[in-house]
């Protein structure tokens, strides 16, 4: 009997692989009844999530917003912002924990001056002060209901997990961006039995911790991992790619403004040609391959269009699954019963 009611979720490494495999089943019975035109039981009827964002959102303010509503449940959208933020971490908490029945919370990037730790600290925080569930809607380390979904989309692409090959591959960008995502990823990808690849350029180390876990995950499951500092070399035989920037290690150890964004740009444009192709997934990916992107994906740097708006990107049935991820994760965290 899985039980994850009043349950937090931070990263997918603190829910055991059954627990994770349920919520992607109550994700599918919900993703089911939606599609026939039908609405789903009032699991959260009479029931209060605040949504706290210190960081902006497109895809993850909505899809909690109306994955609360579809439940029946009021999402409370708080900007940040617009609170006293001189105000103690514990004491917001303490004082929503006592107005809702779940709380949402998203900070990262340039909230917290890129300064890796900084967001799951607050998250953390959170987490002990209030005794309702706390959800990570995303911070400097972890995504947890981003990691739910794409595994689900995956696995529904490619059938069996085990044996693929998963390349998560930093890829060129403009713009500075953290490495919740990418870390999520690793860990659930090695949770559920895959050959993962992490490829990216020398001085882009992600956790030291993350790659402990990944390692022992893959043990524990009969996967593998790997790190490689060549993109095409990373790319042969993928069945999946996901290509996606991240900032050095330097700069997200002292911060933005310490280490500087121009100077961090400047290390990008060494790497122009990690770029994902069309070319590259048919002439070096297995079979299957997929193209994967949490989104926003930087067209014409990360990817170009050919191979985002190709044959082989699933990105926007990823972006329907992480809707319902988020609705399973609010269900089953939120609802006494969930009788799905």
């Amino acid at each position: 009997m899985v039980e994850l009611y009043g349950r937090d979720f931070i990263t997918t490494q603190e829910w055991s692989v059954e627990e994770l495999r349920h919520a992607i089943a109550v994700a599918r019975k919900l993703r089911e009844i939606v599609k026939k035109g039908e609405r789903p039981p009032r699991l959260l009827d009479r029931r209060n999530f605040f949504m706290l964002f210190y960081a902006p959102s497109t895809r993850t303010r909505g899809a909690f917003e109306a994955a609360t509503a579809i439940l029946g449940g009021h999402p409370a959208f708080i900007d940040v912002s617009t609170t006293r933020m001189e105000e103690a971490v514990k004491d917001m908490a303490r004082m929503y924990d006592s107005y809702a029945d779940g709380i949402g919370v998203r900070i990262l990037d340039k909230y917290i001056d890129f300064v890796y730790g900084a967001g799951l600290k607050v998250v953390r925080e959170f987490a002990r002060a209030a005794k309702v569930p706390v959800i990570n809607m995303a911070d400097c380390t972890f995504h947890p209901t981003q990691g739910l979904g794409d595994i689900m989309t995956v696995e529904e692409e490619l059938g069996k997990l085990a044996g693929k090959k998963y390349t998560i591959t930093w890829a060129y960008s403009s713009k500075p961006r953290g490495r919740c995502s990418i870390q999520e990823e690793v860990l659930i990808a090695t949770r559920f039995g895959m050959d993962v690849t992490l490829s990216h350029p020398e001085g882009f180390d992600i956790d030291p911790k993350i790659i402990e876990w990944a390692k022992q995950n893959a043990k524990e499951s009969g996967g593998s991992f790997e790190i490689c500092h060549d993109f095409e070399e990373g790319l042969k035989g993928a069945n999946v790619v996901f290509p996606r920037s991240w900032g050095t290690a330097e700069f997200l150890r002292v911060g933005a403004s310490k280490f500087g964004v121009e100077n961090e740009i400047a290390i990008y444009n060494k790497y122009r040609d990690w770029m994902l192709d069309q070319r590259h997934v048919d002439d070096l990916m297995g079979r299957p391959a997929i193209v994967t992107h949490v989104l926003p994906v930087m067209r014409g740097e990360e990817a170009t269009d050919a191979v985002m708006d190709g044959p082989n990107s699933v990105i926007y049935k990823q972006a329907d699954d992480n809707f319902y991820a988020k609705m399973a994760t609010l269900a089953l965290t939120m609802a006494k019963e969930v009788p799905l």
